[in-house]
């Protein structure tokens, strides 16, 4: 079956940085586009970024407007990994970080890692 496993979460300082990582297993990797979404608590999950596959656009990535240049989701394809570099970190930037594999009609969520951004 699909897992998706994330890692990396913590507690940061404000104006930290921190590297997330998302290992897929049970699904063709190289054909999903790849996503990060954020839930802080009381609030509703919320569109982080995503990177698509290398043969449908080259990769493309988009971003939240909130992360917009302080975060950088990049795909390892041979590794089957997904990654969220997450920079110049805000406190409302703490929250619970969910990887997602998307394809078609076809939508897997791993478990989540927690993100504490202290100020």
């Amino acid at each position: 079956q699909v897992q998706l496993v994330e890692s990396g979460g913590g507690l940061v300082q404000a104006g930290g940085s921190l590297l997330l990582s998302c290992a897929a297993s049970g699904l063709t990797f190289s054909t999903y586009t790849m996503g990060w979404y954020r839930q802080a608590p009381g609030k509703e999950r919320e569109f982080v970024a995503s990177i698509q596959s290398f043969s449908w656009s080259g990769g493309r990535t988009f971003y939240g407007d909130s992360v917009k240049g302080r975060f950088t989701i990049s795909r390892d394809n041979a590794k089957n990994t997904v990654y969220l570099q997450m920079s110049s970190l805000k406190p409302e930037d703490t929250a619970i970080y969910y990887c997602n594999a998307a394809r078609g009609s076809m939508d897997f969520w791993g478990e989540g890692t927690l993100v504490t951004v202290s100020s």
